[in-house]
């Protein structure tokens, strides 16, 4: 009976000592996590994210940005890491997921210290769209929209100057599309509408260089609709505001040989109305 008691206990020391040893280097393991963590901050992070961004390593990048902003959520860094994200989105072409991710970021943080260049990509992301006047009405329209909000918002930021630069391209753009759009109407001799389509160049598009064909092209459609007195107003428009242009010597032709052939028809019928008075000479 005592052996059997002796034997017990000695299994119980051992047991213990086990469970001691074991303990102890659960927390040595623990305090040494804790240490490694305590060494990790948003900056260091961070910092490797961009290590690898720069070395063009973008998946890698936009997985170590993530780890930034679920580690550290409330950081600056966190925030930084979504905009990075975004523009590798823009770097790699995938225009959607970057505008989606920029949504995001305008969203939750609208007072954020460059939260302009967060519009600024989203901008982008509709600009790079364009690709044929013709085609591309909505990318048109949205970054237009997107730029004037740049400029509007941030008229002091950074990319305020380029914005106002890309908006007269896109403006040229769109004008370009009334043009085509009109001169279809014009071939299939569907005159209003094309006159509509010419007008508006004329009316949203006033610095436009398609302004002085526009202005022609009324003259043209007035002409044939037999409106004399708007195809003279609008080449006196046009001769006033572009008076060395080639279009504005295409409409002075044009009202200049209606004249003559209202004068030619107007002696012709003074001819035919004096013709049965007119003396014979005697023989």
């Amino acid at each position: 009976m005592k052996l059997l008691f002796n034997i017990f206990f000695l299994l119980i020391v051992i047991f213990l000592i086990f469970a001691c040893s074991k303990e102890n280097n659960i927390i040595e393991n623990n305090e040494k996590n804790i240490e490694i963590n305590d060494n990790q901050t948003p900056e260091s992070y961070y910092s490797e994210a961009l290590i690898e961004f720069e070395n063009k390593n973008y998946d890698l990048a936009l997985l170590k940005f993530e780890e930034v902003k679920n580690q550290f959520p409330l950081s600056n860094e966190a925030i930084q890491s979504q905009i990075m994200s975004a523009f590798i989105e823009y770097i790699k072409l995938n225009y959607d997921k970057s505008i989606f991710k920029l949504n995001k970021i305008i969203n939750r943080y609208p007072s954020y210290k460059n939260i302009d260049y967060a519009y600024y990509m989203r901008a982008l992301c509709y600009y790079e769209q364009i690709k044929n006047e013709t085609l591309d009405g909505e990318n048109n329209t949205l970054a237009l929209e997107n730029f004037q909000q740049i400029i509007n918002r941030f008229p002091n930021s950074n990319y305020a100057k380029d914005s106002e630069q890309k908006i007269i391209f896109i403006k040229e753009n769109m004008a370009a599309k009334h043009m085509n759009i009109a001169m279809f109407y014009l071939n299939r001799k569907k005159y209003i509408a094309a006159l509509n389509r010419y007008q508006n160049v004329i009316d949203d598009y006033s610095k436009s260089r398609f302004v002085p064909e526009a202005l022609h092209r009324l003259v043209e459609i007035y002409q044939i609709l037999g409106m004399v007195d708007e195809a003279k107003k609008t080449a006196a428009v046009l001769g006033y505001n572009y008076p060395n242009s080639e279009w504005y010597k295409y409409s002075y032709n044009i009202v200049e040989e209606k004249k003559s052939i209202n004068n030619e028809n107007k002696q012709s019928i003074i001819k035919k109305l004096l013709k049965p008075f007119s003396i014979k000479n005697e023989k």
